[in-house]
């Protein structure tokens, strides 16, 4: 199994399929958010992921890592240093030593390989490419770095645009092409994350969207649109801001053509009568770890129906 994440949405479920799949899931996460920040390398939904898997989320900031401390923060403040970031003191090992690692010569697929496997963790993380590709968000004030958007001016400026630099250079990782093109796949999972700013960074790598839509197997995507809104972040008001309406038809437009299926909320049941191709209504509202492993069950076994369906249409 094969499944695209970025974000806290696309983590929680990521955390589902991996309670159920262990060492048969493997996960590519956006990296277009990744930044250089006081001479450390971050890269927040990559970390996200690592410790949400782990158990070591902060679940009340919905960021970093669960108790936490922030003496490193105050010492920096003290000093007129940059704060906008917050870098919590155990969070703050994992970029040290991702830093140290990256100048020494290793690849990020291969330090975010070992962290998995120190946090124990089974399943792969896989970085969408070991190459930089930076996340630039268009406003009418200027182009923003996205952490300088998302973070220190708290999404407030409004975007008229979204784009990917380096993304021409860049390539997937062989890890990357290897889970992609793999003749047991079971399924490609794009999970509900914000499609503009973790899931298209993704696939503007070149050559993922390409083996997604060659996969032998059906490419299903969650909704993050529950009851006309996004549940978390700034989903909702890019689409406002792109005069896009927050509805599950949009994001099955977004991705053109690429899904085989889509999963909705039982909020927008009335919605999937007039929705093209296969739709699996369900509660996707993950509150809790039941809730997410709820949701990635219900995933895989419409995952499985697409297959089948499938396997008889070919007969």
């Amino acid at each position: 199994m094969v499944a695209l994440c970025g974000g806290v949405g696309g983590a929680k479920l990521a955390f589902g399929l991996s309670r159920l799949l262990g060492d048969r899931l493997m996960l590519i996460v956006n990296t277009g958010d990744d930044f250089e920040h006081l001479g450390l390398s971050i890269s927040p939904d990559i970390d996200t992921v690592l410790y949400t898997l782990s158990g070591l989320a902060n679940r009340e900031l919905g960021w970093g890592r669960q108790d936490e401390s922030w003496n490193f923060m105050t010492a920096l403040e003290a000093i007129g240093g940059e704060t906008w970031f917050r870098l919590g003191d155990r969070d703050l090992a994992l970029h040290v030593e991702r830093t140290r690692r990256l100048r020494a010569g290793e690849s990020l697929t291969e330090i975010v390989a070992d962290f998995a496997i120190r946090f124990g963790i089974s399943a792969q993380i896989l970085p969408m490419c070991d190459d930089p590709i930076r996340t630039i968000v268009a406003t009418p004030e200027g182009r923003l770095a996205f952490q300088r958007y998302f973070v220190e001016q708290r999404c407030a400026p409004r975007v008229t645009g979204i784009a990917f630099e380096g993304r021409h250079e860049a390539r997937p990782s062989e890890k990357v092409l290897a889970a992609l093109e793999a003749s047991d796949i079971r399924a490609v999972i794009v999970c509900p994350s914000n499609p503009f700013l973790s899931i298209d960074p993704i696939l503007a790598v070149p050559g993922i969207r390409e083996r997604m839509e060659k996969a032998a197997a059906p490419v299903i995507a969650v909704s993050p649109i529950i009851g006309g809104k996004a549940v978390k972040g700034p989903t909702s008001k890019i689409m406002a801001e792109l005069d896009m309406p927050a509805t599950s038809e949009t994001i099955l437009r977004h991705y053109d053509g690429l899904l085989d299926g889509l999963v909705i909320d039982r909020t927008d049941a009335a919605e999937s009568r007039a929705l093209p191709g296969s739709v699996h209504v369900t509660d996707t509202l993950m509150k809790t770890d039941e809730d997410r492993v709820r949701l990635a069950g219900e995933v895989l076994a419409f995952a499985d129906r697409l297959d089948a369906k499938a396997m008889d249409g070919s007969r």
